[in-house]
C-alpha cells in the first residue's frame, strides 16, 4: 500500500493530464506530443499506461534535459472519424510536433496524410497492417514489426502437425485484410491450401458471427487462423463455444494481435478459448523488466480500477515504452525553437487541410527519430527505413484454463523448438512437432486433430457412380419410386470397404451419372471438378489429362494396357529339343556323378573279391564291368555297393520323372502361340482392332498411327468375343483388369499379349487437394495388401476358370541347383562307402590272429573258401540251366498250340 501511495503522489507531482501541459521546472521547454488511442480497448489501455510511465521514467533518469514531452492523450473510441478529428484538434490547438498513434491501421491512412501536409511525424507502435507502406507516407514511422513477420511461424506450426488445409478468419478492416496475401503465400510454400476465407464485418453482431460460424461448421476444414481485433476475437470465441466449435476435432490459431495481450482479456473469454494456439512475440525475462512490470501494474490499476489485477505488461506496452524514449531523445536533440511553425502559402482555392500550419522542425525530428538506435525493453530498437527491423523470436502458447502455457518457440534459424536454441539447427515438417510440448486441444483432448472431417451437419458426401458396360466392375440402378441409386460390383465393394476402414465415420449417398448424352469417362471425372460430386467411383483409369483438374487415390487394380489375340498351333522342329529340359550343368553333373558312382561300386566289389571284376585292370575292362554291374545288380556280392546303387537309383528315378514333366510342359506350352505379338505389326498390316467404347484406348491407338477406320468400339465382353470369333477384328486392346475378366470367361483359344503400354490402373477421383484423398488411399492400400482384395476378385472374377492365363514362356530348364540335395546325398554315401569297406576289412583282419595258425591251416581255410565259392557258382549255374529248360518247354508248348 505504501508503494501504491508513493506512486500516486509521484504521479500527481508530475501533473500528467490528458489536456494539460507537463512542466516540473521553469527551465524546461514543453515539447507537445499528441497521443491517439482507443482507450476502451485492451490494447489502448495497455498503451496509455506504458507511454505515461515511459515519460516518468525517462525524465527521472535524465533530469538535466532542457526539453520535456508534454503528452495530450485523446480517445478515438475505435472510430476513424474521431481519430482524424482528434489529430486535427491536436495540430490546431496544441501545435503538437509529433503524434503517437493512431492505434488502428485504418486510422493511419488519413492521419498520415495530415502528417505529410504539416510535416509532423506520425509514430505508431500498434498499426501493424503490411499494407501501410512507408513510401506513400513519408512522415509515418512504424515502431513495431508488421503482421507479415509472423506468417512463417504460423505456417511452420501448421506444417508441424500435418494439416493440409486452413481457413483464414479475419475482420473486414485494413488490419484484417493486410495479412491475408502474406499468410496465403507462406502456406502455399509448404503446400497448404486456403480453400475459404471468412470475412467478418467490423460492425458484426452476435447473429452475424453465428451465421458465419455455421457456414464454417458445414465445411470439411477444421483448422482456423484468426486475425481480428481483440474485441471481435472475444465475441467470436464466445459464440464459437455456443455453437459447439470449441469441441474435439477443431483447431484454432490466433495471431500475435490477440496472443500478445492474452493476459488482458476477460477471464470468461479466455475460458471460452481453451485449446486455442497463439503466436506472440517473445521478450526474455530480466530483473529490469520485472521491476518495470511491477511499476506498470500499479499504474495500470490506478488507470483501470475495474480491471483484473492479473493483467501483465505485454510486448505492446514495451513497444510504446521504447517509442516514448526514442521520441524524448529526438526532442532533446532537435529542441524547441521560438518559431515553432511556419504558415503555409495560402492560395485562393486551398482547402482547410492545405492551410494548416507546417512544422519547421518536422523533417529534422523525423530524421533524428529514425537514426536513434538503442536497446530497449522490447529488444533492439531500430527504425531504419521508418519501420522496425529486428528479427524477433515468437513464442507458441496454448490457452488452458484461465491462462496459457508455453509449448515452444519459433525463430528464423531454428524453426520450431521446445526451448530456444542457439545452434541454428532447424527442424521442419512433422519432425518439429515432436520437439514441442504437448498441446491440450479444444474439448480437452490430447489427440492431434486431423484438421478436417466430413461435416455431421449439412449434406452427405456425394458419391458419383457411373454404370460400366462390364457390370462385374460396377453396375448402377436408380429406383424411380424411391429415387435411390443401387450399385454393385468389384469397384463398389472396394469403395465401401475402404470407407469402413477410415479412422472416422463417413456418411455418403450415391448419385448416378447420366450417360445418355456423351457418357465418356472424361465428362464423368470433370463433374468432380465442377463440384457436383465429392468423389467419383467407377472403373476410372488414372490419366494425365484427368489429373490436371482432379486428384486420384492409389489404384485398386493392376495397371497396364494389353492385347487379347487368338492362339495358333506351333509345331516344334528343333531336333535338340530333348536336351532342353536339363541345363548344361545338369547334364554334365549327372554324367560325372554316374561315372563316379560306377567307379566306387566297382572298387567296393573289387576289394570284396568279386570274380566278375577280377582280372587285368584296363579302362575298357572298367567301363564294361561298370555297365554290366548296373545291368545285372545280382552280381553284387557286398551290401555296401548295393546301398550305394540303391541311393543312385532313387536319384535317377526323381531325375527321370522331372525330365519327363519338364519335357512334356515344353511341348504343351510351346504348342500354343499368339497370332500377333506386336501392336505395331497390326498397324502396319492395316488390321482391324477393337477397344472399349468410351475409353481412352481409342486416342492411344490413334497416337500409335492406327487409321480410325480400322478401329472398332465394343461395349461388352460378349461383343469382343463375338468379333474375335467371326474375324471382324484381329485383336482387342484393353486395360489389364478387363483382360483378366475376359480370359476368365473365354479362356480357350485366346491369350493376353503384354502389357504393351503402362497405365496407372483404376482409381477413385476427388477434388484437387482434398484431404479425403490421402485417407482413402491409405485404406485402399490396406485392402489391396491383404486377403480382402483376393476375396473380392474371386467374387466378381472367377479366377479358377483360367486354363490359359496368357503367359507364353515355357518352364525353364532344370538346373543343377534344383537337385543339389539329392546329389549331395548320393555323393556323401558313395564317398563314405570305400572308407567303411576299409574299416570293415581291418576289423576282420584284427579278429583273425595269423601267428596262431599254421601254414596248413591257412591253406585249408583258403581251400574251404574257394570250395564254397565254387559250390555257390555251381548252384547258380544249375539254377540258370533249369530256368533255360523251363523257358524251352514253355516255348514248345506255345508252338504246338498255335
Amino acid at each position: 500500500m505504501e508503494r501504491a501511495r508513493g506512486a500516486i503522489i509521484l504521479f500527481l507531482l508530475l501533473a500528467v493530464d490528458f489536456g494539460v501541459a507537463q512542466n516540473t521546472t521553469g527551465k524546461t521547454d514543453g515539447f507537445h506530443v499528441g497521443v491517439i488511442l482507443d482507450l476502451g480497448s485492451p490494447v489502448g489501455k495497455v498503451a496509455r499506461t506504458s507511454v505515461l510511465l515511459a515519460v516518468q521514467d525517462f525524465y527521472a533518469a535524465h533530469r538535466n534535459y532542457s526539453t520535456k514531452l508534454v503528452l495530450h492523450v485523446r480517445d478515438s473510441m475505435g472510430s476513424d472519424i474521431k481519430a482524424a478529428s482528434a489529430a486535427i484538434e491536436l495540430l490546431e490547438n496544441y501545435k503538437v510536433q509529433a503524434i503517437i498513434g493512431p492505434q488502428k491501421s485504418s486510422e493511419v491512412v488519413f492521419i498520415s496524410k495530415l502528417g505529410n501536409i504539416t510535416q509532423v511525424p506520425i509514430v505508431s507502435f500498434t498499426a501493424t497492417s503490411p499494407s501501410l507502406t512507408c513510401d506513400s507516407m513519408p512522415y509515418f514511422v512504424r515502431a513495431t514489426p508488421d503482421d507479415s513477420a509472423q506468417v512463417n511461424s504460423i505456417a511452420s506450426l501448421v506444417q508441424a502437425y500435418g494439416w493440409r488445409e486452413v481457413v483464414a478468419v479475419y475482420d473486414d478492416t485494413d488490419y484484417g485484410r493486410g495479412i491475408v496475401p502474406y499468410l496465403t503465400d507462406a502456406l502455399q510454400n509448404i503446400d497448404v491450401r486456403v480453400p475459404y476465407r471468412s470475412v467478418i464485418p467490423s460492425s458484426a453482431t452476435s447473429e452475424t458471427i453465428i451465421k458465419k460460424l455455421n457456414e464454417l461448421m458445414a465445411m470439411q476444414t477444421r483448422v482456423f487462423i484468426v486475425h481480428m481485433s481483440s474485441t471481435m476475437t472475444s465475441l467470436l470465441f464466445m459464440k464459437a463455444k455456443e455453437v459447439g466449435m470449441m469441441n474435439q476435432g477443431f483447431v484454432w490459431i490466433t495471431t500475435s494481435g490477440v496472443a500478445n495481450i492474452m493476459d488482458t482479456l476477460n477471464p470468461s473469454v479466455i475460458e471460452a478459448m481453451n485449446g486455442v494456439l497463439g503466436v506472440r512475440y517473445h521478450v526474455p525475462r530480466s530483473q529490469e523488466l520485472d521491476n518495470l512490470s511491477k511499476r506498470w501494474n500499479i499504474m495500470y490499476l490506478q488507470d483501470n480500477p475495474d480491471e483484473s489485477p492479473s493483467n501483465k505488461l505485454s510486448i505492446v506496452g514495451l513497444w510504446g515504452y521504447d517509442t516514448i524514449w526514442a521520441l524524448a531523445r529526438a526532442a532533446e536533440k532537435v529542441g524547441v525553437s521560438n518559431i515553432t511553425n511556419k504558415p503555409p502559402l495560402s492560395t485562393k482555392n486551398s482547402t482547410y487541410l492545405e492551410s494548416m500550419i507546417i512544422s519547421t522542425k518536422g523533417h529534422e525530428l523525423l530524421k533524428t527519430i529514425v537514426q536513434n538506435k538503442f536497446r530497449g525493453f522490447s529488444g533492439e530498437f531500430d527504425l531504419t527505413d521508418r519501420q522496425q527491423h529486428k528479427t524477433y523470436v515468437f513464442q507458441i502458447i496454448n490457452v488452458v484454463g484461465r491462462g496459457w502455457r508455453e509449448i515452444g518457440f519459433w525463430t528464423v534459424k531454428s524453426g520450431l523448438s521446445r526451448q530456444l536454441k542457439q545452434d541454428g539447427f532447424k527442424k521442419t515438417g512433422q519432425h518439429s512437432m515432436h520437439d514441442l510440448n504437448p498441446v491440450i486441444w479444444p474439448g480437452e483432448s490430447t489427440k492431434i486433430p486431423m484438421g478436417w472431417e466430413i461435416p455431421t451437419v449439412g449434406k452427405k458426401l456425394r458419391v458419383g457412380v457411373r454404370s460400366s458396360k462390364i457390370p462385374e466392375f460396377i453396375k448402377t440402378y436408380k429406383d424411380p419410386v424411391k429415387n435411390e441409386t443401387t450399385v454393385s460390383g468389384l469397384t463398389i465393394d472396394i469403395f465401401e470397404e475402404a470407407v469402413k476402414r477410415l479412422p472416422f465415420p463417413l456418411s455418403y449417398e450415391y448419385l448416378e451419372f447420366d450417360t445418355a448424352d456423351t457418357g465418356s469417362y472424361n465428362d464423368f471425372v470433370y463433374h468432380v471438378y465442377l463440384q457436383e460430386y465429392d468423389i467419383a467411383v467407377a472403373d476410372i483409369t488414372i490419366r494425365y489429362n484427368r489429373s490436371l483438374y482432379v486428384d486420384f487415390t492409389v489404384p485398386y487394380t493392376e495397371s497396364g494396357v494389353g492385347m487379347i489375340v487368338p492362339v495358333k498351333e506351333n509345331v516344334m522342329k528343333d531336333v535338340w529339343l530333348f536336351l532342353k529340359p536339363l541345363s548344361t550343368e545338369m547334364w554334365f553333373g549327372s554324367i560325372v556323378l554316374f561315372m563316379y558312382t560306377g567307379v566306387v561300386v566297382w572298387l567296393l566289389e573289387y576289394l570284396n573279391g568279386n570274380e566278375h571284376v577280377h582280372g587285368p585292370f584296363s579302362l575298357k575292362q572298367l567301363a564294361t564291368t561298370i555297365f554290366s554291374i548296373f545291368e545285372e545288380k545280382e552280381k553284387l556280392e557286398c551290401f555296401l555297393p548295393r546301398i550305394v546303387l540303391r541311393v543312385w537309383m532313387v536319384v535317377l528315378l526323381v531325375l527321370a520323372a522331372s525330365y519327363t514333366a519338364s519335357f512334356a510342359s515344353m511341348l504343351t506350352v510351346h504348342k500354343l502361340s499368339p497370332t500377333v505379338t506386336d501392336v505395331h505389326e497390326l498397324q502396319k498390316n492395316g488390321e482391324y482392332v477393337g477397344f472399349h467404347q468410351g475409353s481412352y484406348i481409342e486416342g492411344l491407338l490413334v497416337e500409335i498411327g492406327f487409321d480410325t477406320s480400322k478401329l472398332r468400339a465394343y461395349a461388352t465382353l460378349e461383343d469382343f468375343y463375338s468379333a474375335l470369333s467371326n474375324g471382324s477384328i484381329v485383336a482387342v486392346v484393353l486395360d489389364v483388369p478387363y483382360i483378366k475378366l475376359f480370359l476368365a470367361k473365354y479362356n480357350k483359344g485366346y491369350v493376353m499379349v503384354g502389357p504393351i503400354y503402362k497405365s496407372a490402373g483404376f482409381a477413385f477421383a476427388l477434388p484437387r487437394n482434398s484431404p479425403l484423398c490421402a485417407e482413402m488411399s491409405r485404406a485402399i492400400l490396406n485392402i489391396t495388401g491383404g486377403d480382402t482384395i483376393i476375396q473380392f476378385e474371386k467374387k466378381w472374377i472367377d479366377q479358377n476358370s483360367h486354363e490359359n492365363d496368357g503367359t507364353l514362356d515355357g518352364s525353364g530348364a532344370i538346373t543343377f541347383e534344383s537337385f543339389g540335395g539329392l546329389f549331395l546325398l548320393t555323393g556323401v554315401v558313395t564317398t563314405c562307402s570305400p572308407f567303411v569297406a576299409v574299416l570293415m576289412n581291418r576289423y576282420k583282419e584284427h579278429q583273425q590272429d595269423p601267428g596262431n595258425k599254421s601254414d596248413d591251416q591257412n591253406e585249408f581255410e583258403h581251400k574251404q573258401v574257394k570250395k564254397r565259392r565254387n559250390g555257390k557258382n555251381k548252384e547258380m549255374k544249375t539254377e540258370n540251366e533249369l530256368r533255360e529248360t523251363n523257358n524251352t518247354v514253355i516255348a514248345s508248348q506255345f508252338e504246338q498250340k498255335w
